[in-house]
């Protein structure tokens, strides 16, 4: 996971130092989390990629060797935490978009998340609304659509009682 975290820091233009006074940890313990030396707990996982505008099922799906088509069959990808839900991606490998199943219940949006990569949002199932910082909030219901431009400050929160699913594809920095 260390190698994937300096990936993608570096592919943000971040240096160790600068990741670490975002992610509020020293940079002692990220230059041994690079290197394989240290493990993070999952509160400072977090905060890692929030800094770095990802994700854990981001981290934890790696890179892999790419075919130029693959089938990817129901149940299989890298599931875990993302944002305040869980995903699941639907690809494996390092792919220039990532297309992943989101549920969330999360009635708090959390943090916002702003990130370079483009983002396309599909409601399959639940009302989600959709904060985008100065621009107001969206409120989502099923089939209804969101393309977030890089830059865009975004959150998220259920918009009634019961479990959201989202189908996301967001860009991957990292990919070739």
């Amino acid at each position: 996971m260390g190698a994937r975290i300096r990936q993608i820091r570096r592919a943000r233009g971040l240096t160790l130092i600068q990741l670490a006074d975002t992610a509020g940890l020293t940079h002692g313990f990220l230059s041994k989390l690079e290197r394989g030396l240290a493990s993070p707990s999952m509160a400072s996982l977090d905060r890692i990629t929030v800094a770095l505008g990802t994700s854990q099922v981001e981290l934890l799906a790696g890179q892999g060797n790419v075919q130029v088509s693959a089938v990817h069959r129901a149940g299989e990808g890298t599931a875990g935490s993302y944002g305040l839900g869980r995903a699941r991606l639907l690809t494996t490998g390092n792919r220039r978009l990532q297309p992943m199943l989101y549920a969330g219940d999360n009635t708090d949006p959390g943090e916002f998340y702003q990130h370079a990569e483009d983002e396309f949002i599909h409601v399959t199932d639940g009302k989600v609304l959709v904060d985008l910082g100065p621009d107001g909030i969206e409120p989502l219901g099923p089939g209804d659509s969101l393309y977030l431009s890089g830059g865009t400050p975004h959150r998220w929160s259920t918009g009634g009682p019961e479990v959201y699913r989202l189908f996301i594809v967001k860009e991957n920095p990292d990919a070739r």
